[in-house]
């Protein structure tokens, strides 16, 4: 397979076609290579426009949905970003080309070892990995430009919000299952937020969250 072409097929074919259209974030995937963070047995679907599962039952996102959350955070290029669920790394390693520092936190330690390493052989030097509870976010490394979601949630957490900047984004897939939707929180004020959906997908639980608990009569 020559994955350089297949890197450019799924760029020009998947990708563009979910409105990710701007040239830092199209450039970003051109440059990263998605092998190095795809498990050995998935190789061939490095490239694919599907899930692929990681450890612990969990998943890298298909190429597009990945790419669209990390294309409409729109960053520029000075920011800290907060990253909750860095899987394999592959999202977290187009969020280190896009932006000055990526905290990432991964609940599952060898699933964080792996994406440690990956990380290191794609030379990615702005990103640390740690090993938490990403609903907890980071409260001392606050307060963050960007924040992104790499699995659903049933709502956003408000100690996330509260980790925001003024005039930082949230990204998240929010709902259950068969309806959900990316939603972008902008922080305008120490309780001022608004809440923008952008489009409607579904995808993975992220790890480690808690259902609210089923309302009985």
């Amino acid at each position: 397979m020559n994955l350089d072409q297949a890197r450019f097929n799924m760029v020009e074919q998947q990708i563009r076609t979910w409105q990710v259209l701007d040239l830092r974030v199209l450039d970003a995937l051109q440059k990263t290579k998605r092998e190095i963070f795809t498990p050995l047995a998935y190789q061939d679907m490095a490239y694919s426009d599907t899930e692929i599962p990681l450890s612990s039952g969990q998943f890298m996102l298909a190429p597009c949905i990945g790419a669209r959350l990390v294309h409409d955070l729109h960053l520029t290029g000075s920011e800290k970003v907060l990253e909750i669920g860095t899987g394999s790394g592959y999202s977290t390693a187009l969020l280190a080309s896009l932006c000055k520092r990526v905290i990432s936190i991964e609940c599952d330690a060898e699933l964080a070892l792996n994406a440690k390493a990956n990380l290191q052989k794609a030379s990615i030097g702005n990103a640390e990995v740690r090993v938490g509870d990403g609903m907890q976010g980071s409260p001392a490394e606050g307060p963050f430009e960007a924040i992104v979601l790499q699995g659903s949630v049933p709502q956003i957490p408000q100690q996330l919000l509260d980790q925001l900047q003024i005039n930082g984004r949230l990204i998240a897939v929010v709902g259950e299952e068969p309806v959900m939707q990316t939603c972008l929180v902008t922080r305008h004020g120490p309780d001022s937020f608004t809440h923008k959906v952008l489009w409607d997908t579904v995808i993975p639980r992220l790890q480690g969250v808690h259902e609210p608990s089923a309302f009985h009569f």
